[in-house]
């Protein structure tokens, strides 16, 4: 299994949550590596799309900043065809993550969230370990998730009829195997986005006057 945290090596607030991140990781158990972030200044995003055959029209929104917002799907897209030709489990976790408990070592069906809901309303899981994915119809953020090679394949696939932003791509009623491990073993802690608009920042629940939309 590999585990790794998506990051943007040209932007010094991303290293620094990114290395936090790693750090914690360490403190309960799991060895996690920097991942190189796909950005509208280190890449042409479009020609990438045009590469992976990705279509454009599902990352129109109001909330984000699209060219960051298809920067951001494409660097989880590209951790999902890792896992999808090299036959390996991941564990993909944001910038922004922060590993407060053990990951636990579980069976789970293909694709597992482990981390706590960061923004709007939610709902807590009923049991304690693996739930079907309930806390929201989608990703509560997709800040901390382990995928199978066989989970991956199937939204490579998929991310080719209907891509969209990733938490909100990553939904139970297309991928009805999603689940999530409750308690939540991962938390964000951001002060800043790489991705959304202001507007799409008013429902994270760490918001705040001081919160910075930083260009990427």
């Amino acid at each position: 299994m590999k585990n790794f945290v998506i990051t943007i090596r040209e932007n010094a607030k991303s290293v620094a949550a990114a290395t936090r991140c790693i750090s914690s990781g360490a403190t309960n158990g799991i060895d996690i590596e920097y991942y190189e972030a796909t950005t509208p200044k280190n890449s042409d995003i479009r020609a990438l799309l045009e590469e992976y055959k990705l279509p454009e029209k599902g990352f129109n929104e109001v909330y984000s900043r699209l060219d960051n917002c298809i920067a951001a799907f494409l660097s989880h897209f590209s951790l999902w065809q890792f896992s999808a030709e090299q036959n390996e489990e991941v564990t993909i976790f944001e910038h922004d993550a922060l590993v407060v408990d053990i990951i636990p070592e579980i069976y789970y069906n293909g694709c597992i969230s482990f981390g706590k809901p960061s923004y709007g309303r939610f709902n807590v899981p009923p049991n304690l370990g693996r739930n079907r994915l309930v806390s929201k119809k989608y990703f509560p953020g997709a800040h901390a998730y382990r995928l199978k090679p066989n989970a991956a394949k199937v939204l490579v696939e998929r991310a080719r009829l209907e891509a969209q932003p990733t938490d909100i791509f990553l939904n139970i009623g297309t991928f009805p195997f999603l689940e999530e491990y409750y308690p939540w073993p991962v938390e964000v802690r951001e002060s800043f986005s790489t991705i959304q608009k202001t507007q799409g920042c008013l429902a994270k629940h760490m918001y705040n006057k001081d919160y910075v939309i930083e260009e990427v």
